[in-house]
């Protein structure tokens, strides 16, 4: 693979998941590949999801990173792998609709402090592979609300959100304009509500890959968690 893609470590529920199902119906990608069933997003919000389309249905664990030059994508699968050996499935929960700033996601009613334990796990675990920003990018992802904590973790580990900053969530839009709120948060509910129901099962992680700048985001492998729940 060219040095220029970038890998995350993602939670990704598999293709025939419930979750993964309503949110191809709604953000009109596979991530995985595959024939995009009927949408349920009306035509005027398709802005709403540029962005989680791009990306991929997920939850962020380790976000997108190039490689350091002696890397390449079988590294991190067969360093994802043996991780992935040594995790028991991880029950998160029911996860429900909710509003972040502003934009939508999945988020669970009630994070187990595991949760937190393995997505610290994950951004330090697989940091050796990560070729360090350039001065550029790091003006230009050093924003100015970012306060000093996200800060020296943009410098130390390339993204601001991890450890005390983290939070698991699934992004189903970008930025939703204040007017269009009610709405589009009471239609993710009602489309959601039924692949809601059960409890989510953190159970795999799965690398995603943008071969090149700007690409959309695929799922190149899935290391499933090999031990005891």
């Amino acid at each position: 693979m060219p040095h220029c893609a970038r890998y995350a470590f993602y939670y990704a529920p598999p293709i025939d998941h419930p979750l993964t199902r309503t949110a191809v119906r709604w953000l009109g990608r596979y991530a995985f590949g595959g024939r995009v069933p009927a949408r349920t997003l009306p035509p005027a919000w398709e802005p709403l999801v540029t962005d989680p389309r791009r990306y991929g249905f997920h939850a962020t664990l380790k976000p997108p990173m190039r490689l350091k030059p002696e890397f390449h994508s079988w590294d991190l699968q067969a360093a994802a792998a043996d991780f992935a050996r040594e995790q028991a499935p991880l029950d998160i929960g029911r996860l429900k609709v909710a509003r972040l700033g502003h934009f939508f996601a999945l988020v669970p009613e009630d994070a187990p402090a595991a949760l937190r334990t393995l997505a610290d796990a994950v951004v330090t675990e697989f940091d050796r592979f990560r070729a360090p920003m350039g001065a550029e990018e790091f003006a230009r992802r050093n924003g100015p609300n970012l306060d000093a904590v996200e800060v020296e973790n943009l410098k130390t580990w390339g993204y601001p959100y991890v450890f005390e900053r983290f939070r698991f969530h699934m992004s189903l839009t970008g930025p939703v304009p204040e007017e269009l709120r009610a709405a589009v948060g009471g239609h993710l509910a009602e489309l959601f509500a039924d692949s809601l129901r059960q409890p989510v099962v953190l159970d795999a992680l799965t690398i995603f890959m943008e071969e090149v700048p700007e690409a959309d985001f695929v799922a190149l492998s899935r290391a499933e968690f090999g031990g005891q729940a």
